[in-house]
C-alpha cells in the first residue's frame, strides 16, 4: 500500500526575483490628454509625488518562497519528452514520468517562452503517493543546454528543442511547393543555436520539373548535407536513417511537406499520424501539435516538431546575420566600410559577387529580408 499523502506544510525560503515584463506598473502615468478630455473646465496637474525613477533593483523584484527539495540521490535524472502546458513527460530510461514543473523555475523564466523545453536533461523528485492518484514527479532544475532551436515568440524567445547535433530541416517538391527563404530561416536558426543542418528534399518524386534537385544542388555547393527522399516509394530512407543513427536530432519544417510520414518510414511501426495537403491553399495541415522525442531503435533519437510557417529570428543579431549565410560571409572582408550591411553601401563585395552571380539572389534576398524585419 502506498503511504497516505503528508499534509504537514514544507519549509521554505524567500528568494527576491524579477518581475514578469508584462506584469511590472506603470512608473509614470501617460493619459493626461485623456484625464484633460474627461474633466471638461477642470485644470489636470501632474501628480508631483509620483516616482519617475525606481528606488534600485528592489522595485523591480518580488519575493517568492522555495520550498527544500531533496538532493543527492533523492533526485532523478532524466530527459523530456513532451510538454504540455504546466506538465512534462520526463523519461528516465527505465519508465516515462508525467511531472510539473516547479513554479520557480516559470517565474525565473523571463525572457524565455518556456522554461523546459523538449530534450532538456532535467533533475526531478518524485512525491508521495496518494491512495487511487497517479504517482506524479517535480522537475527541480533543468542542466546546461547546447544545441537548442529557437525563434521568436511575441516579446520572448522560444526554444523548439535543446540538447540536439543536428536538424534534418525537410521540404517538398510539390504539395506543398519548396520555400528555399524558410530553408534560409531554419539554416540560421540552426547555425545560431550550434546545431548542423541538414538539407531534406521529400516527396522528390513529384519532382517533374527538377527544381527540387536544382535547389539541392545549391546547399550543397555550399558545403551542407543533403538528400531526397520519398516517403511513398522509400527513395532516400535507408540514407536517412544511416544520418539519423546513434544521434540526437530534430525534424522540422513547414506542415505537410510529410516530417511524420519519413518516420514512419524510417522506424516501421511508430504509427504517427499523418494528413493531406489542403490543395485549395497547397497548404499542409498541422497533424504534429507538439513537439515530441522519440527513442530510434537504431540508437539516438529524433523529435518531431509542428509545421513552421513563419520563423522569426530577430533574436539573432542582425551583425551576427552574415556570419550565419557562408555564401556571403567569404566575401564580407572585403567590403569597403567594416560595418558594411550589404544592402546600401557603396563598393560593398557582397552586392558585387551578388551582380557577378557568386552568390545566388534568392540567398542574397533571404539575407536582406531577415536583416531588415523589425526586431
Amino acid at each position: 500500500m502506498p503511504p497516505e499523502h503528508d499534509d504537514t506544510p514544507r519549509k521554505g525560503k524567500k528568494v527576491r526575483v524579477p518581475f514578469r515584463r508584462n506584469r511590472s506598473p506603470r512608473r509614470r502615468r501617460k493619459d493626461w490628454t485623456q484625464q484633460s478630455r474627461d474633466s471638461e473646465d477642470q485644470n489636470v496637474d501632474s501628480v508631483r509625488g509620483e516616482q519617475v525613477v525606481p528606488r534600485g533593483d528592489l522595485s523591480r523584484q518580488r519575493t517568492v518562497i522555495v520550498h527544500d527539495v531533496p538532493t543527492g540521490d533523492a533526485l532523478r535524472s532524466g530527459t523530456v519528452v513532451a510538454v504540455r502546458g504546466l506538465f512534462a513527460d520526463v523519461d528516465d530510461g527505465q519508465h516515462i514520468w508525467s511531472c510539473t514543473i516547479r513554479r520557480i523555475l516559470r517565474t525565473r523564466s523571463i525572457d524565455e517562452r518556456n522554461s523546459v523545453t523538449v530534450g532538456d536533461h532535467v533533475r526531478f523528485s518524485m512525491g508521495t503517493g496518494r491512495k487511487g492518484v497517479a504517482e506524479e514527479g517535480a522537475i527541480e532544475s533543468v542542466e546546461l543546454r547546447r544545441g537548442q532551436l529557437s525563434r521568436r515568440a511575441g516579446r520572448r524567445t522560444q526554444i523548439i528543442v535543446a540538447n540536439v547535433d543536428q536538424a534534418i530541416i525537410v521540404s517538398s517538391a510539390a504539395r506543398p511547393d519548396p520555400k528555399p527563404h524558410l530553408i534560409d530561416r531554419y539554416i540560421v536558426s540552426a547555425l545560431a543555436g550550434a546545431i548542423t543542418p541538414v538539407i531534406c528534399m521529400n516527396k522528390i518524386d513529384l519532382d517533374t520539373e527538377d527544381f527540387a534537385a536544382g535547389l539541392l544542388e545549391r546547399y550543397e555547393k555550399l558545403g551542407y548535407s543533403t538528400l531526397g527522399t520519398s516517403a511513398e516509394t522509400g527513395q532516400g530512407v535507408d540514407t536517412l536513417r544511416d544520418m539519423l543513427k546513434g544521434k540526437e536530432s530534430v525534424i522540422a519544417g513547414q506542415s505537410g511537406v510529410g516530417k511524420s510520414s519519413l518516420l514512419n518510414a524510417v522506424q516501421p511501426g511508430l504509427e504517427l499520424r499523418t494528413g493531406d495537403v489542403i490543395h485549395k491553399y497547397d497548404k499542409g495541415r498541422h497533424t504534429t501539435t507538439t513537439a515530441t522525442l522519440i527513442r530510434l531503435d537504431i540508437g539516438g533519437y529524433v523529435v518531431d516538431t509542428p509545421g513552421i510557417r513563419a520563423l522569426d529570428l530577430s533574436i539573432v543579431p542582425r551583425g551576427e546575420l552574415e556570419a550565419h549565410f557562408v555564401d556571403l560571409a567569404r566575401f564580407v572582408p572585403d567590403c569597403k566600410f567594416p560595418d558594411c550591411t550589404h544592402i546600401h553601401e557603396a563598393n560593398c563585395a557582397v552586392k558585387d559577387a551578388v551582380e557577378r552571380g557568386d552568390i545566388h539572389p534568392e540567398r542574397y534576398d533571404s539575407y536582406v529580408r531577415l536583416f531588415t524585419e523589425p526586431a
